[in-house]
C-alpha cells in the first residue's frame, strides 16, 4: 500500500507507470481531503460517487447507467462470452462493483458457482463473478468477472 501512496503522490499511473497531469494545482499529500482527480491513477474516495477512478491514460469501460468506471481495457481477457442479455466480456479484475451471494448455475460451458455482480453506484446488475468451476477445462474462469455489453460503455481514448 505504501508503493500505491507514493505513486499517487507523484501522479504515476499504477498500470503503465507514466507520470500523469493532475487536476489539482497544489501538491498536497494523498491523505488530504481534496477531491480526487479522475485523470490521476486509481484513487479510493469516500466523498465522491464512485469508489475508484481508473487512469485516463488507459481505455476503460464504464457503467452505461451512471458512468462509474468498471474495468481497464488491459484487464480484458475475452470478448467471446454470452450473457443473459447478449454478448459479454470476461475481465480479470473490476472496480466499483459489488458481489452477491454465490449460487450454482448450469451455464453454456457447464456447472459453475457464480455470484451476480452489480454497480456499486446505481445498483444495476452487470453480470457475474465465477467463484468455482466444476470442470477442469473451465478452472481458468475462477475469480474472473463477466460484464454484459448491454450494461457498459467505452470511455477514455476509444476512437
Amino acid at each position: 500500500m505504501d508503493i500505491l501512496r507514493q505513486r499517487i503522490a507523484k501522479n504515476v499511473c499504477f498500470f503503465c507507470q507514466q507520470v500523469q497531469q493532475s487536476c489539482n494545482s497544489s501538491s498536497a499529500s494523498p491523505d488530504a481531503s481534496e477531491e480526487p482527480c479522475p485523470t490521476d491513477m486509481v484513487k479510493m474516495t469516500k466523498s465522491k460517487t464512485f469508489q475508484a477512478y481508473l487512469p485516463s491514460c488507459h481505455r476503460t469501460y464504464s457503467c452505461i447507467h451512471c458512468r462509474a468506471h468498471l474495468a481497464n481495457h488491459d484487464e480484458l481477457i475475452s470478448k467471446s462470452f454470452q450473457g443473459s442479455q447478449g454478448r459479454a466480456y470476461l475481465f480479470n479484475s473490476v472496480v466499483n462493483v459489488g458481489c452477491g451471494p454465490a449460487e450454482e448455475r448450469v451455464l453454456l460451458t457447464g456447472l459453475h458457482a457464480v455470484a451476480d455482480i452489480y454497480c456499486e453506484n446505481c445498483k444495476t446488475t452487470l453480470g457475474w463473478k465465477y467463484e468455482h468451476a466444476f470442470e477442469s477445462s473451465q478452472k481458468y474462469k475462477e475469480g474472473k468477472f463477466i460484464i454484459e455489453l448491454a450494461h457498459m460503455i467505452k470511455d477514455n481514448g476509444w476512437e
